[in-house]
């Protein structure tokens, strides 16, 4: 019988199973490491459903812990799980691509992950999110949508792939729109982040991408009092407005988790960076708004189905 226990003392979260699988990798408990929260709604959750996932599938006991930002912190907590037996930690970011590089020698027993980096060793390895095409897709969207020829990009941070891919979408769909885009510098930033959008709503943008974590949601719920449209980021968030949200870019992290999983049983994890994309059903696009219209959708779904063919996007062919 599966139990939760809080292991208080250790101020880790553990969700103990019997530990009977995974046998193949000698694999009997997996830890993960989170930045801010499993309860934004949005990338941290994913890791946490992830994370359960590989609980269920191989029977393991699985343990997290949230706002861990510093790479005292991190040392700390990789401590913790390895006196614990743990031999596999994700990070559940890019910044623990940093944190690893400094301690994984240190470590030669435990396989660490971490997400969307360029740094790689023996045993650390990056899945990497290619969702530059996400971002182009939800941009056709946003292009064919807008009344006022006005989009707006409330991004993260400058690297962001599929802000790139959103800003040629949008282009590529409606060359006469103009597109404001600012970086809150942060994922988490819910007060900046709804500064830029009120800067950008008096620009009489009417369709907006925030892609962000914990203020993604936030700023959604206000373009929705404002009557204006969005694209939601991460997770399906057309739970937030059927009528707001025309269509999501979806990351499905899970998916990264369990074949991240499989590799290590197998012992087959690279020690590299990984690429996942729409061909391997890492990235999808999210439900449509009964707002956008078929022709606009069939357009959309047409474009995707050649990509997984070809690996081009339409400006590429």
């Amino acid at each position: 019988m599966k139990k939760i226990m809080i292991i208080t003392l250790m101020t880790f979260i553990s969700l103990v199973g019997c530990s009977a699988g995974a046998g193949e990798g000698n694999i009997q408990s997996v830890g993960m490491l989170v930045e801010t929260t499993v309860h934004d709604q949005a990338w941290g959750q994913k890791g946490y459903k992830g994370l359960l996932e590989i609980k269920d599938e191989y029977d393991v006991d699985v343990y997290f812990k949230e706002g861990i930002t510093s790479q005292a912190e991190v040392n700390k907590a990789v401590d913790e799980l390895a006196d614990k037996g743990v031999k596999i930690i994700f990070g559940h970011s890019s910044t623990y691509g940093e944190h690893f590089q400094r301690i994984h020698e240190s470590f030669p027993e435990i396989q660490f992950i971490y997400f969307n980096g360029g740094f790689t060793a023996e045993n650390v390895t990056s899945l990497n999110f290619s969702a530059n095409a996400m971002g182009f897709f939800g941009g056709v969207v946003a292009g064919g949508m807008t009344e006022t020829n006005q989009v707006g990009i409330i991004a993260a941070h400058e690297w962001q792939p599929e802000v790139e891919g959103f800003f040629e979408g949008v282009n590529y769909e409606n060359p006469d729109a103009d597109i404001h885009l600012n970086f809150v510098g942060s994922w988490d930033d819910k007060e900046k982040a709804l500064q830029l959008y009120q800067m950008m709503e008096k620009t009489e943008a009417d369709v907006f991408y925030p892609t962000g974590d914990s203020f993604s949601s936030l700023i959604i719920q206000e373009i929705q009092d404002d009557g204006n449209f969005a694209i939601g980021y991460v997770n399906d968030q057309s739970n937030l407005g059927k009528n707001t949200v025309l269509t999501s870019t979806v990351q499905n992290v899970e998916v990264l988790y369990i074949d991240a999983m499989e590799k290590a049983v197998n012992g087959e994890l690279p020690g590299d960076v990984i690429e996942y994309d729409f061909k391997e059903n890492a990235i999808s696009m999210g439900a449509f708004s009964d707002q956008v219209p078929d022709a606009l959708k069939e357009k959309v779904q047409g474009y995707i189905e050649s990509y997984k063919a070809t690996g081009k996007l339409p400006y590429e062919n």
